[in-house]
């Protein structure tokens, strides 16, 4: 349907997941198997189900892999919020990851509300 690696939404996903990892790596060893873990697998679903999405051939497909992105975007950001709240991510970082987050969630949905209006 489409070249995944065109999409904006896509590269800003991948910039994000990248970001996750430099920041979990600051976190405590304890945490490696916890939030870091949770975190990093969440930030890694959300481009590669709008890739996996890109190769679906219906709308519909796209459509869900989409949904399912920005499911993890949501989990993402809850683990974030947690890593703040304990005090692992300093709040500076998680207020600047927030809008990062909340950029590829709008750019998520806009894509969906986009192909939806094709149908």
């Amino acid at each position: 349907m489409h070249n995944f690696k065109e999409l904006k939404v896509w590269q800003k996903a991948v910039d994000f997941a990248v970001k996750i990892y430099s920041v979990t790596k600051l976190f405590p060893n304890e945490e490696k198997f916890g939030l870091v873990s949770q975190m990093r697998r969440a930030g890694i679903s959300i481009p590669s189900n709008i890739a996996e999405g890109c190769a679906k051939t219906s709308r519909k497909s796209l459509v869900n892999s989409l949904e399912i992105s920005l499911g993890e975007s949501f989990e993402l950001e809850t683990q974030m919020i947690i890593s703040e709240r304990v005090g692992i991510l300093n709040l500076e970082t998680a207020r600047e990851m927030e809008v990062d987050l909340a950029e590829v969630q709008r750019m998520i949905m806009g894509l969906k509300t986009s192909i939806e209006a094709k149908s």
